[in-house]
């Protein structure tokens, strides 16, 4: 069976671990590779090289590392067919989906190739008598990336590719659960001119993840996944002395109201909500149609919708989605939904039902779901299911629909649905909220801006990707300088100031 160990110092590493995990294929249940769990040891090697690459990338000027940058999304591009056939065989996602998994990771690959333009500081001439003072950005040595299993190529490389850009070195931990294709991407990498120890994958689990938090060597963690898990990054690599950027869960709304286009809002809610079966952070997952009114007339819209949804293996080109990730999750899934019926929500359309795909009868696969009547205080609106299950959050008016993100645990995206210009003005503005759309389902912003949440959707300062992504991975230095003519002798006491 394949193993799938480290890639480190532009060449694989076998890990001295004995402990590996099982890569499955999500189509058939089956298990198709397993993947090295690494321990503080190979972490440690991984560490080494990448701090050993780390002065001579920095000192590579930054026109050759955006060079680099151009020839590995030249790379990547002639490889995409392989990469998301790969991708979809270890996620589940169908191949159109996997391959706009890619092309977001290469849209901020893009941004990152012009590096030089971005990377340009502040000149002050004259700020005092023969006094200069400007500003340089400069890398932070090597950093680190953990990454979710929901977007195996865009995550990694909306890190890796600001972060290597900027002159850092960089440690990239994928998922477990679907590693080839970071594997792949770190070949790439090198094959696109960077020099070996510039980008390295170690594979594993918390064993993994503790190493790269406590490691003096890494200087900083980039991380996207479940709240859980991103508070204890954020506490752990801070009190460790790392800065730190933990993207965590979501519960995003789609507010509808009465004057919105509702076919418009059914076609953006089907794909919003159920593209990818559900597990992205910027899936929709609760509509908020404000009225009765629009309320029942959505539901008439979405009911067949959801019923014809064409759920198939990843490979087949007429499916809607494929399977989840696991069975794990799928199970978690349905239990989802079971809760949902026992808290007294109304069950419109039950994905469970769903019948086996033939030949597929082990996949991980389920239907859309579909619940109406959802209240906040049910534990299916609070918690995020990350699978196809829509629910719908009836309220009154705008004000109560303006509530319900606000007040959520979550604030990661939101967007609404309307004709009218004040009222979406008056929404963008006042909702508690990171990323907000108007008559745009998924609002997830384009790589020259900048991508984060707010409450427990994500921990740190510092948004992903775009100029906020370059000042994370990068550190800003002052100089103030005076040179020799005309300076009188003399000592001064004081701190400089403007004369």
């Amino acid at each position: 069976m394949r193993e799938i160990h480290h890639f480190v110092n532009g060449a694989e590493m076998r890990g001295t671990s004995t402990r590996f995990g099982d890569v499955f294929n999500p189509n058939t249940g089956e298990v198709q590779a397993r993947v090295n769990f690494a321990s503080k040891a190979d972490a440690a090697k991984v560490f080494a090289a990448a701090a050993a690459a780390a002065p001579g990338w920095a000192d590579t000027p930054a026109p050759r590392r955006a060079a680099v940058m151009f020839k590995f999304r030249e790379l990547v591009l002639k490889e995409i067919d392989t990469l998301a056939h790969l991708l979809a065989s270890e996620h589940g996602k169908v191949l159109a989906d996997a391959k706009g998994d890619i092309q977001r990771g290469l849209d901020v690959v893009e941004f990152a190739c012009a590096i030089p333009h971005v990377l340009k500081g502040e000149f002050s001439d004259m700020v005092s008598g023969g006094i200069d003072v400007y500003s340089m950005r400069q890398a932070l040595g090597v950093v680190a990336g953990i990454t979710p299993f929901n977007f195996p190529a865009m995550v990694p490389m909306w890190m890796f590719a600001i972060a290597i850009a900027c002159g850092n070195t960089f440690v990239l931990k994928p998922s477990e659960k679907d590693p080839s294709v970071p594997m792949r991407l770190a070949e790439l990498m090198l094959a696109a001119g960077a020099p070996p120890g510039v980008l390295n994958v170690l594979n594993g689990d918390k064993e993994a993840v503790d190493a790269i938090l406590t490691d003096p060597v890494i200087q900083a963690v980039s991380f996207v996944g479940s709240t859980d898990i991103a508070r204890y990054i954020y506490s752990t690599g801070t009190a460790h002395g790392k800065r730190v950027q933990a993207m965590g869960g979501a519960k995003n709304h789609m507010i509808v109201m009465p004057d919105a286009d509702l076919d418009q809002v059914a076609d953006a809610l089907i794909g919003a909500g159920y593209g990818s079966a559900g597990e992205r952070c910027m899936a929709i997952s609760v509509a908020v149609p404000v009225g009765d009114k629009t309320a029942d007339a959505l539901r008439k819209r979405l009911e067949p919708r959801v019923q014809s949804l064409k759920v198939g293996i990843s490979t087949s080109n007429d499916a809607d989605f494929g399977p989840l990730v696991t069975k794990a999750h799928l199970e978690k899934v349905r239990g989802y939904i079971d809760l949902g019926v026992k808290e007294g929500a109304d069950l419109a359309i039950d994905g469970r039902k769903m019948s086996s795909l033939q030949g597929y009868e082990n996949g991980y696969f389920m239907g859309g779901s579909l619940f109406d009547r959802v209240t906040p205080d049910m534990r299916i609106y609070k918690e995020e299911i990350f699978g196809p299950v829509l629910s719908i959050a009836r309220v009154n008016d705008f004000d109560a629909a303006l509530k319900l993100p606000s007040e959520h645990e979550f604030g990661n995206g939101v967007s609404i649905y309307t004709r009218d210009g004040d009222t979406a003005r008056e929404f963008t503005r006042r909702v508690n909220v990171g990323m907000v759309g108007v008559n745009v389902p998924i609002p997830v912003p384009v790589a020259f801006h900048t991508f984060g949440g707010w409450k427990a959707s994500a921990f740190g300062d510092t948004n992903q990707h775009g100029t906020e992504g370059v000042k994370f991975f990068t550190k800003i230095k002052t100089v103030t300088s005076r040179w020799p003519t005309g300076i009188r002798a003399g000592a001064d006491f004081f701190i400089p100031t403007i004369k």
